[in-house]
């Protein structure tokens, strides 16, 4: 047999381009490691992971082909789920070396931590986390290495039945693909694709955190699981400002601060999900809701109000029954026909629109509500006020011509960080989501949609990332999310372009050519809804409002009995002036009056004394102990109207 040339013997080369703009060749099948090392010179340590064709994998990846090769670091999002991920891993072995019965499930990564499920017969306690937090650091020290294993489908649902891994099996029953890959450390296996840091050593701080219960796939018809959450970072230092962090988080949390400061409640007996205000919380929410309904008035809105309960055929007509339906409560009949609480407004505000015929000079049109509307949550999602069944949004739908729809969009956007900016959020992000799998309309009205929403971005001058395929089934949006207090980020407002519904609808104006033509449609909610906007704002704020928010502005204390009636008439003349004052006449000593306003977060404190009686005055005191001296009603007016925007310029802040 002839031998091949010499040229077909030699060794296929990649040719792989780096961050800083080089391109280096190398052997087929080295390794990302190897290949990072000849370039760097020596791997540094804080490097675990690559991605290749900007998709993560691990260091011992082989090079098959040309492409972009870059390291990952925890610096990174993906080097923060690789990372995490990994720590999944180490937790999910420790578990089981403590517990031998336990099933394994599940176990991702998720945003500034991990969780993994597992069947197990009862709930882990905190005795049990310390013991496997213990064993989870004693992984990290052996510094097992992380090696990843594929085999065919059928191998690897033998191994795992050999495993008594009942819930592996099920998900391995599952894939369409033959081959399925799974990682090892030291005598540990997991079903799992990866990527993964190289060794256990590798995870340097580790903290198991809390555990609770969760369904199977998230379904209350299948088995309750044991979930345990932590989570990791690459230094000791960093996870103790972390958990600091998270003290900070409970400190602030919306429930307990709700109650402390009595603005809210959820009650059995009502209902989970639904929410009860409280005379102080309603305050707080009217001043949010008056601000509101002023400014949109001032923009050029017309405020409408709409009913809870609609015929089912209009949720048929606006999709909602074919797209939305798991998310709606079970229709009712009255009088043969079958009703809907409403999930949503806008088939209202388009009937609305179509009560009567509308000309091109008419448009733009714009609606505004309040309008509660009503959902169905699963119960292991609802979370105080951010998650809840019955909510209030503050929505708006703009009718416009396709003229006018860039430059409503940019009216919106501006709208939109104005309103924030006057809660005291600066800090913004701005995301495009463009067609989802399963939606509705035309290629075309999707690309002149999508196109309206980017145009309005760059008008605005505002920073914006792509969020491929996340759109609603009628239209692509802009999704707006703040940053608080704390730095966590919060999807609040949203602007959704809709073609679909004014097709379904029938909705038309005359044009100035004397034809009919169909409006295009705008979807939007600045602050999403109002119980998840008040929840965000009382943790923001640490429940202390700013002065024009907080349901009392100042409170009056008598140092004694003699000063009662001189107080009273302190509080009358606040009420009088237009502000939010009360006195506490309790006969008890003024140090104690002192730290239980503080305590309940009230902007100012005006001590009334002997002295100040005679001089007819009020020592402030401000909430934060600072002492502000004597004053007179009138100044203290002032004082409290100084504090009252409710417009607040760029960059300003009410926080204390």
């Amino acid at each position: 047999m002839e031998s091949p040339p010499q040229a077909q013997l030699a060794q296929k080369a990649v040719h792989i381009s780096f961050p800083d703009g080089t391109r280096h060749e190398f052997p087929e099948g080295m390794t990302a490691r190897k290949a990072l090392t000849q370039v760097m010179g020596s791997l540094p340590s804080e490097v675990f992971a690559v991605k290749l064709d900007g998709t993560p994998r691990d260091l011992d990846t082989p090079l098959q082909n040309d492409g972009s090769l870059e390291p990952v670091t925890f610096d990174s999002e993906e080097g923060k789920e690789v990372y995490r991920h990994s720590s999944t891993h180490v937790m999910a072995q420790a578990v089981k070396d403590c517990f031998p019965t336990v099933n394994l499930t599940i176990g991702p990564a998720i945003e500034e931590g991990f969780f993994y499920d597992f069947a197990f017969e009862r709930p882990f306690t905190p005795e049990d986390l310390e013991q496997i937090e213990k064993r989870a650091h004693e992984i990290i020290q052996s510094d097992f290495r992380i090696k990843r294993i594929e085999m065919s489908k059928e191998e690897a649902l033998q191994l795992f039945k050999e495993k008594g891994e009942a819930y592996k099996v099920e998900l391995i029953e599952g894939f369409e693909d033959q081959i399925v890959s799974m990682y090892q450390q030291g005598d540990f296996i997991d079903l799992c694709r990866g990527p993964h840091v190289g060794s256990t050593g590798q995870i340097h701080a580790l903290k198991l955190l809390s555990s609770a219960g969760a369904y199977w796939r998230g379904d209350e018809r299948n088995p309750m699981l044991q979930r345990i959450y932590g989570t990791s970072f690459p230094s000791q230092k960093a996870l103790d400002q972390h958990l600091t962090k998270l003290e900070e988080i409970k400190r602030r949390d919306h429930r307990k601060l709700g109650k402390e400061l009595d603005l809210f409640s959820i009650q059995d007996e009502t209902g989970p999900g639904l929410i009860l205000w409280h005379p102080k919380g309603a305050l707080v929410r009217l001043l949010i809701e008056n601000f509101w309904r002023e400014q949109h008035i001032k923009n050029g809105y017309e405020l409408v109000y709409s009913p809870h309960v609609a015929r089912l055929d209009l949720w048929k007509t606006s999709g909602h029954v074919d797209y939305y339906r798991e998310n709606m409560f079970a229709p009712m009949t009255v009088e043969s026909s079958e009703y809907q609480l409403k999930p949503m407004n806008c088939p209202f505000h388009i009937m609305v629109y179509k009560s009567h015929l509308r000309s091109y000079r008419d448009l733009p049109i714009r609606y505004g509500e309040l309008g509660t509307v009503y959902r169905y949550e699963r119960s292991g999602v609802l979370h105080g006020l951010m998650r809840v069944r019955g909510f209030t949004q503050d929505d708006a739908h703009l009718f416009c011509r396709p003229d006018q729809l860039a430059t409503e969009v940019s009216r919106v956007l501006e709208f939109t960080t104005m309103m924030l900016r006057t809660f005291d959020f600066t800090d913004f992000e701005m995301f495009l989501s463009t067609r989802p799998e399963k939606a509705v309309g035309s290629l075309d009205q999707w690309d002149q949609a999508t196109l309206a929403l980017e145009s309005a971005l760059k008008a605005g001058k505002f920073d914006y990332r792509l969020d491929p395929g996340e759109g609603v089934f009628y239209g692509p949006k802009i999704d707006v999310k703040i940053r608080d207090a704390l730095g966590r980020s919060w999807q609040c407002s949203t602007v959704q372009i809709d073609f679909n519904n004014p097709e379904r609808f029938g909705l038309t104006y005359i044009g100035e050519d004397g034809k009919t033509h169909q409006p295009i449609m705008i979807h939007r909610a600045l602050m999403g809804s109002i119980e998840r906007f008040f929840g965000i704002l009382v943790e923001h704020f640490a429940g202390a409002f700013p002065t024009w928010l907080a349901p009392v502005q100042a409170r009056v204390l008598p140092i004694s009995e003699k000063q009662r009636d001189y107080g009273i008439s302190m509080v009358n003349q606040l009420v009088q002036a237009g502000c939010r004052a009360e006195s506490d006449l309790r006969n008890e000593k003024v140090g104690l009056k002192i730290r239980e306003s503080e305590k309940a977060k009230v902007p100012y404190m005006l001590v009334v004394g002997e002295r100040e009686a005679q001089a007819n005055t009020v020592s402030v005191r401000k909430r934060n102990g600072k002492s502000l001296g004597e004053m007179s009603v009138t100044e203290v007016v002032k004082l409290i109207r100084h504090d009252d925007p409710p417009m607040v310029p760029e960059g300003s802040s009410h926080l204390e």
